[in-house]
């Protein structure tokens, strides 16, 4: 179980605070993707450049934006009968919206459920952080060496199957 590892890895290194990819020393991410990779999981993102969106509305509305590519996200990840789990920051509103936003927006049988969690207190909603601030820091070559390396990590293990550039 991915949740219990990352839970004992945390203890284990001691930690006492959530694994943030953007926060967390090279050598946690070491040990993070390290531990991660034994387990089944596979990877579907999408990766999007902010400043080359056209719509005025995806650019100016936050929760727009949102609604619009994690639909995207699953329509071209081809998910039958999936349960998403979305970090839980947000207000209710927002929520409920991008609730109702997917299921009007995606076939029938794509999605089972929809639910929020809060992040430091949900080990899987700390693997997706991990698994796109890799993807991201891969796509932001010229900002450090060795860029890619956590995502070479996922690709080596078998856990990525699509990373779409939107364009």
């Amino acid at each position: 179980m991915p949740a219990l590892a990352i839970h004992d890895l945390r203890q284990k290194r001691q930690l006492s605070n959530e694994f943030k990819f953007s926060k967390c020393h090279d050598s946690v991410k070491d040990a993070f993707f390290d531990c991660a990779c034994r387990f089944d999981f596979r990877v579907k993102a999408i990766v999007v450049d902010k400043s080359s969106i056209y719509s005025e509305n995806l650019r100016s509305r936050k929760e727009l934006f949102y609604n619009y590519f994690v639909q995207q996200l699953m329509r071209h990840g081809q998910l039958r009968n999936a349960r998403v789990k979305i970090d839980g920051s947000g207000d209710r509103k927002f929520k409920d919206e991008l609730n109702g936003y997917l299921r009007r927006n995606l076939s029938e049988g794509e999605l089972h459920s929809v639910k929020f969690a809060e992040s430091h207190r949900d080990n899987l909603i700390q693997l997706a952080d991990m698994v796109s601030g890799a993807i991201l820091r891969s796509y932001r070559a010229c900002d450090r060496k060795q860029s890619d390396r956590w995502l070479k990590a996922l690709k080596r293990a078998g856990r990525v199957d699509n990373i779409w550039p939107f364009r």
